[in-house]
């Protein structure tokens, strides 16, 4: 262990101890983009797969942190719907690695309940079907709720719910004069892939992009925001932790 790594342990303990002393407000709801994993790659000299591969084992260690802090939901955005138009060469092996992710995530032995969002629709049916049946067995567990975000596009959920939404009433016999007549904020809420769970608190981005790329559009309008410039598979827990410190000293004000 080099010098730097002792500073740095020494940095992070002293911050875990200050959150906790204060008792500093902690999101119920994070969400991640996790980006970097190529540019990691390409400044490691490797491949792309192994880029993701080391930016899926990362994973493991942002739940355990968001567990001990007292998060109690994380989305984390994994695959976008633009990454589909990626050549298959490209696609199928980075596919297959999310699968394992999420087969490693669902084991007996951890602690979080898994849900697939995203337009499930778009992705192989064979993907879609082994991401599913993972999370299938992780219901009720004790820690963290985790949504996997597969194939997901804002704009695409936000589609997807007015269509789920008009869908209902048709069924229900209302006409689309009807329809226009009460339709509000909250009826396309109730349809998206997240419906039933709280917006995102705070949102943490890797890799120095400052933007949200479509990422949970409808939810984050009150959202707070955090940029990190490391790479996904180089974000740190000292780097969580001072999401969490950025987050605390924010006052919240829900757009008034």
């Amino acid at each position: 262990m080099g010098l730097s790594d002792l500073v740095y342990g020494a940095y992070e303990r002293r911050l875990a101890r200050s959150l906790g002393r204060s008792g500093a407000p902690v999101p119920r709801h994070v969400g991640v983009i996790l980006d970097g994993n190529r540019r990691w790659a390409r400044a490691m000299g490797t491949s792309s797969a192994d880029g993701h591969k080391r930016g899926a084992a990362k994973i493991v260690d942002l739940l355990g942190w968001c567990d001990d802090a007292g998060v109690e939901l994380v989305t984390l955005w994994l695959l976008s719907t633009d990454n589909l138009s990626r050549p298959e060469a490209e696609l199928r092996p980075l596919l297959d690695i999310i699968v394992d992710v999420v087969t490693d995530l669902a084991r007996p032995e951890n602690r979080w309940t898994l849900r697939i969002v995203g337009a499930l629709d778009l992705l192989p049916a064979d993907t879609a079907r082994r991401l599913k049946e993972a999370a299938a067995g992780t219901e009720g567990r004790p820690g963290v709720e985790v949504n996997v975000a597969v194939g997901y596009g804002g704009r695409r959920e936000i589609a997807d719910a007015v269509r789920a939404m008009l869908q209902a009433h048709a069924a229900a016999g209302r006409s689309l004069e009807e329809v226009a007549e009460i339709l509000d904020v909250e009826h396309i809420g109730e349809h998206l892939y997240t419906r039933g769970q709280p917006d995102p608190d705070l949102v943490i981005r890797t890799s120095g992009e400052q933007r949200l790329s479509g990422f949970l559009l409808w939810q984050s309008a009150h959202s707070e925001f955090w940029f990190c410039e490391a790479y996904w598979p180089d974000f740190r827990r000292v780097d969580f932790l001072r999401a969490l410190r950025a987050y605390a000293a924010r006052q919240r004000r829900f757009g008034t």
